[in-house]
């Protein structure tokens, strides 16, 4: 699960304001299990300093293409690294590029299918 420090002083609002990015989608994040606050009495999330690079490098993967799931599969290497939760995070990163290759490969097909019925209408139309 994430680690939580014990310097909880920051409110949600700075949060996003230190960030850039939205309450909403900090919220989201903590609903996925990616990011943790400390709870005031009243129940308002509090959250420390480490949060602020933790958000950043959450953003980073989500920048990559990752999945909310994948990004809390490769978290443990940034707030407990070790040899097994680094090699855990490469294996699932590589797994994640090969899936966006397969991807890319098959869009490559649809446009070249695309262009193949553009020639075909070109050709077609200078027959009008």
């Amino acid at each position: 699960m994430v680690q939580v420090t014990s310097d909880v002083s920051m409110r949600i609002g700075e949060l996003s304001t230190r960030t850039g990015v939205s309450v909403r989608s900090l919220r989201y994040y903590e609903e996925q299990g990616l990011l943790a606050s400390t709870r005031s009495a009243s129940g308002q999330p509090y959250y420390g300093e480490a949060a602020v690079d933790r958000v950043a490098f959450i953003q980073l993967l989500y920048t990559a293409g990752l999945s909310s799931k994948t990004i809390a599969d490769v978290l443990p290497c940034s707030y407990a690294p070790s040899e097994q939760t680094s090699d855990a995070a490469a294996d699932r990163m590589a797994q994640e590029r090969d899936r966006l290759s397969d991807h890319i490969n098959e869009l490559l097909k649809t446009r070249d299918t695309l262009d193949e019925l553009i020639k075909i209408n070109r050709a077609h139309r200078a027959t009008l």
